[in-house]
């Protein structure tokens, strides 16, 4: 009887295991969360200075990866913006976070002062 209760329980536990580590890969598996600013700036010398450094180490510091950061920007359809910001997240609520921060809403009331900005979230797709 013992063996038989032994099998079992090393059963369970051996299901119990692949369905964690399942669950961890799929995780692991969703894909990025891109932001996408279109910014215009309206003085880029302070924009440059006071700004975009202070937003890029911010960005990192909570997680984020800069992928683009740009003012030369071509326009293939629709209206031009002056600058192109591309942020790499892992999830929404990554990115959420970083956008709804103290620290980010601090330094954009210095942003604000020399640009508009336009921020949009997606989810990418994911890649075989």
């Amino acid at each position: 009887m013992k063996t038989r209760t032994s099998i079992a329980l090393a059963i369970v536990a051996g299901f119990a295991i692949g369905a964690t580590t399942i669950q961890g890969l799929h995780a692991q598996a969703r894909p990025p969360v891109f932001t996408v600013a279109e910014i215009d700036v309206s003085n880029v010398e302070a924009y440059g200075k006071e700004y975009a450094p202070k937003a890029q180490a911010l960005i990192r510091a909570m997680g984020g990866k800069v992928l683009v950061g740009s003012n030369n920007v071509a326009v293939l359809d629709g209206a031009p913006a002056r600058r192109l910001a591309v942020h790499q997240w892992q999830s929404m609520e990554q990115a959420k976070a970083w956008h709804g921060s103290p620290e980010y809403k601090e330094l954009r009331k210095v942003g604000d002062k020399y640009a508009t900005f336009r921020i949009l979230a997606a989810e990418g797709l994911p890649q075989p």
